[in-house]
This record gives structure tokens, sequence and C-alpha cells, in this order.
């Protein structure tokens, strides 16, 4: 009887132990149900790349009974550089925006004078052909600047009935500068066809065979130095002669032009601290084959000493041969064409914003 006793608990317990097995894999089986019914987040893909450089920089001199001479002097300029990129498979889209503007003021001069001032956008789009390293490209670029720029020449003095030589005023400056330039006086449009080739990350070569471009001189005492030609049946059949006799108004607005375009854009990265960027253009006009091409050959020197300051070096060179640097030697005769070239060296507080998306 003990024994059928034992035999019976053992049984029992077997049982028990097989419902309880029933019931946990049950309840594994509900759990993997619900798991399969949870939808797995898949991370969004980000085609976008979006940076955004500022700087601002501040300058300062200040002499007391400096024996060498010299003027005080405080400067301020303002620089942005946005970028926007897109890729996704086989195409990019890549866009920057760079904006420069500053001032400075001399005791020499009882006025302001504009040392910076830049609006550049440029396009780039691509799609990858084949030939490794090769795409098809579309390119635009546009340059002018935000207002009028002079040249300050120093004007006459005069004396007071003493025979004490008064020291031309404000007005007098401003009567004596000469304007250069302006907004949209002039302003480069470029548009561009043809391929890219990038060998290495860190250049890009883009040959435009069919490239259209246009430039605009909205300023019209302007126009005979930035190349602008006579209007259709204009009583005049020399430029110089019109510009000489200031009809302004004979001269067109704008000049289109066809032809090529060469761009070589190269970057170095050292570290998140020094980078240094360069970007060379060639325009030559189909419509005009015994001129001259246009080249502009732009650098930039990005050297971050602390966290929010920053040195930058930058420099600017432009030939156009059909640009009148000068428009007189000393006897008043001579056109001048010639390399135009500016250079920056800067100190001061820059932050950089950057987002995917």
């Amino acid at each position: 009887m003990k024994r059928l006793f034992t035999v019976i608990a053992l049984f029992a317990a077997v049982l028990a132990q097989a419902q309880n097995t029933q019931e946990a894999a049950a309840e594994a089986a509900a759990a993997l149900s619900a798991a399969e019914d949870v939808p797995v987040k898949v991370e969004k893909p980000k085609y976008w790349n979006s940076t955004l450089l500022t700087n601002i920089n501040f300058g300062q001199t200040y002499l007391s009974q400096w024996a060498a001479g010299g003027y005080n002097s405080v400067s301020l300029a303002g620089n942005l550089d946005g970028n926007v990129n897109f890729a996704r498979g086989k195409m990019i889209w890549n866009n920057r925006l760079q904006l420069d503007y500053g001032f400075m003021y001399s005791a020499d001069k009882p006025i302001a004078q504009k040392n910076k001032d830049r609006i550049y956008f440029e396009s780039k789009w691509g799609y990858e052909t084949p030939v490794k390293h090769l795409a098809y490209s579309a390119t635009l670029d546009f340059k002018t600047q935000f207002g009028n720029n002079y040249d300050y020449k120093t004007p006459a003095t005069s004396k007071d009935d003493d025979g004490n030589v008064i020291e031309p005023s404000r007005a007098d400056w401003l009567a004596a500068r000469e304007l250069k330039s302006g907004f949209f006086a002039p302003a480069y449009l470029n548009i561009g066809l043809g391929a890219l080739w990038t060998p290495a990350p860190w250049i890009s070569v883009n040959v435009a065979p069919l490239a259209g471009g246009a430039v605009f001189v909205t300023i019209p005492e302007l126009r005979y130095t930035y190349g602008m030609d006579l209007v259709k049946d204009s009583e005049y059949t020399d430029r110089k002669e019109a510009h000489t006799a200031q009809a302004y108004d004979q001269f067109k607005k704008a000049r289109m032009e066809f032809g090529a375009q060469l761009k070589v854009d190269m970057g170095w990265v050292i570290n998140d601290k020094f980078s240094y960027t360069t970007q060379f253009t060639a325009f030559y006009n189909y419509l005009t084959p015994k001129v001259e091409p246009r080249l502009t050959w732009d650098n930039k020197v990005f050297w971050k000493l602390a966290k929010f300051f920053a040195l930058t070096l930058s420099t600017n060179l432009i030939y156009d041969p059909l640009v009148i640097v000068r428009d007189s030697d000393k006897d008043g005769v001579v056109d001048s064409k010639g390399v135009q070239f500016k250079e920056f060296l800067e100190f001061g507080f820059t932050y950089t914003l950057s987002a995917k998306h």
C-alpha cells in the first residue's frame, strides 16, 4: 500500500510539472506573438548635410606720440559661410553661400570706409556615370556685393584769411570720392553643363563646354568700366568717346556671354582646427574669341585657436580683360587693365552650426 501511494504521488508530481511546462510554453508563445506585432523602428535615411560658419572680427590701432607716424584706426568685419549639401544614390547637389561685409575708420579721414563687401552663391549638381569618379554636372554661380564702394581721393585744401591751412571736412571727402562699384554693378551670373571629375575627396574639377553667362551693371556711370557695349543705333561709334562725353545712357545694362568654363575646387581639413580651401575659375567667351579668358582665384585659410576664436586669411584674385582698373595714366590718355587682388588677415569670434536631416 505504501508503494502504491508513492507511485501515485510521483505520477501527480509529473502531471503537475507537465502542466507548468505547458503553461510556460503558452506564455512564451504569447509573448513572442506580441513581440511580432510591435513594429520595428527603422531609422530614416539622412540625405541632407548643412553647416554654417560665422565670423566676427575686430581690429584696432592706437598711437600716442609715435615717432614713426601713423593714424589711430578701428575695423569691424563679419562673414557667413553656409553649405547645404544633398546626396542620395548616384546624385549629389551641393550649395554654398558666402557673405562678407566690413568697414574701417582711420583718423586721417573723417569718414568710415568699406573694406569688405561680397555676395557669392554657387550650386553644383552631379549624377554618376559608369566611368569611375566621373559625373554629369550642371553648375550655377552668382556674384555681386551689398552696396557702393568708393575710392577716397584726398580733397584739395584751402586757406583762411590768415594763411592757415583748412583741413578738408567730411563733406569735402565725400565730394572727392570716386564710385567704383555697387549692388548689381557689377553682378555675374554663370550657368554651365558638362562633367564633374572627383579623383579624390579633396579635389573636384568641373569642365563645362556649354556655359552661358551674363554681366549686369545697373549704375550707368560704371558701364564703361565693366566693359558694357554701346546700345544699338548709338550716336557714338567708340566706347571711350561716349564715356568721355558722359553719355552713360548709350551703354547697355547687361552683356550676355556664351562659352566654356573650368572650375577647380580643392580643400584640406588637417583637423577640426585647421583647414584650407581654394577655388580657381576660368571662363572663355566664344562670342569674343580674341579676348583673353576671365580668371578668378579665391583662397581661405581657417585656423581655430580656441573654442570660439579663430584666425582667418583670405585672398581674392581677379583678371578680367574687359574691366578698366584705371582709366587714365599720368597723361590722362591710357586705359589700364590688370590683375585685381585683395587680401584679409583677421582674428575674431567664430561659431559653427551643423546638422544632418
